[in-house]
C-alpha cells in the first residue's frame, strides 16, 4: 500500500532536492573528515519517517559453548540501518522469519547507536521483559512487538532500546530492552502494552530481568 503513497511527488521534489543536496555538499566539505566517513541513514522522499533510526543485527551461536562478552561481540552481525516505514519494510521483507530459523539464533532491533550488548552505555542500567513462546509463535510475536515499537505504542519516551527474538530447540523468547530498570512505572506500563499488542492470554509468564543479574 505504502508503495502507491510516493506517485507524482517527485518533480516538486526534485528542484527542492538539488538545492538540499548542494547545501549538503557545502556542509559535508565544512565538516571534520572523521564524521563524514558514514552516511547518515535518512528518510528518502515521499517516504514516512520513524521518530528514531533502528538497526537490524542477527547472530548464531554453537550452543554448549560458553561465550565471553568478546566473542558474542565478534558474532553479532549488523544487517542494516533504517529510518523510514518504507526502508524497514525493504530489509524486513527479504529477511528469513524467525520461525524458519534453525539453531540457537537471534534477530534484534535496536536503536541506531545502541548495541544489542547488556554491556553498552544506554543498556547497562537497564533491563528486559522475558517471554517464552512455544514453537510456532514467534514470528508473529516478533512482527507484532516490534512493528508496535516502531510505531511508539509504549508510550514511554527515550525508554525503549531495542527488541530480541530468539530462537532455541524447545522454544523461542522474545523480550523488549529498557533503560531504567529501577524505574517501576516504566517497566509496568512496558508490560502492559506487550500483553495487549502481542495479544498474550492472561496466564502468559512474563519475567522482567535487570541487565546487572544477567552479567552475573
Amino acid at each position: 500500500r505504502l508503495k502507491d503513497d510516493d506517485s507524482g511527488d517527485h518533480d516538486q521534489n526534485e528542484e527542492n532536492n538539488t538545492q538540499k543536496d548542494s547545501e549538503k555538499e557545502k556542509n559535508d566539505r565544512e565538516k571534520p573528515q572523521s564524521t563524514t566517513k558514514r552516511k547518515a541513514v535518512v528518510p528518502g522522499p515521499a517516504e514516512h519517517p520513524l521518530q528514531y533510526n533502528y538497526t537490524f543485527w542477527y547472530s548464531r551461536r554453537t550452543p554448549g559453548r560458553p561465550t565471553s562478552s568478546q566473542s558474542y561481540e565478534q558474532n553479532i552481525k549488523q544487517i542494516g540501518t533504517f529510518a523510514s516505514v518504507e526502508q524497514f519494510w525493504r530489509f524486513y521483507s527479504h529477511m528469513v522469519r524467525p520461525g524458519d530459523l534453525t539453531g540457537h539464533s537471534d534477530f534484534h532491533l535496536f536503536k541506531e547507536g545502541i548495541k544489542p550488548m547488556w554491556e553498552d552505555d544506554a543498556n547497562k542500567n537497564g533491563g528486559k521483559w522475558i517471554i517464552r513462546l512455544r514453537k510456532g509463535l514467534a514470528s508473529r510475536c516478533w512482527e507484532n512487538l516490534i512493528l508496535a515499537m516502531l510505531g511508539e505504542q509504549f508510550m514511554v519516551g527515550e525508554e525503549i532500546c531495542g527488541a530480541v527474538v530468539s530462537v532455541r530447540f524447545q522454544e523461542d523468547i522474545i523480550s523488549i530492552w529498557n533503560k531504567t530498570a529501577s524505574d517501576q512505572a516504566t517497566t509496568a506500563r512496558i508490560r502492559d502494552t506487550l500483553r495487549r499488542v502481542l495479544n498474550l492470554p492472561p496466564n502468559t509468564i512474563m519475567e522482567y530481568k535487570t541487565h546487572t543479574d544477567s552479567i552475573k
